[in-house]
């Protein structure tokens, strides 16, 4: 498995704590492969989403480390969002 996705799924469950997510999202990292979020947390996965975010591993990393904002990221093209947009905010308010 790739370090970088072994290290999201470390991050992400840190940062839904026991709480999970309403909804099923999938972020899609660029040459690394997917991870997928729903009300178990976040596991390694390319299962079908409500929600696709996909970005460079840069771009992922930086947004899980706080270096960038995930609607900045999205408002300059960086991120791609594909799917229920509604839950790619609420996903937004978590990583923040």
């Amino acid at each position: 498995m790739s370090d970088i996705l072994n290290q999201a799924v470390s991050a992400l469950n840190e940062k839904l704590g026991d709480t999970g997510f309403d909804g099923i999202a999938k972020f899609a990292i660029d040459d690394e492969g997917s991870v997928i979020i729903d009300e178990d947390g976040a596991r390694i996965s390319d299962d079908d989403a409500d929600v696709t975010l996909s970005a460079s591993a840069e771009v992922f990393t930086d947004i899980m480390s706080g270096d960038q904002n995930s609607t900045a990221a999205f408002m300059t093209g960086k991120l791609k969002v594909d799917g229920n947009m509604g839950l790619a905010m609420k996903l937004a308010g978590v990583l923040s």
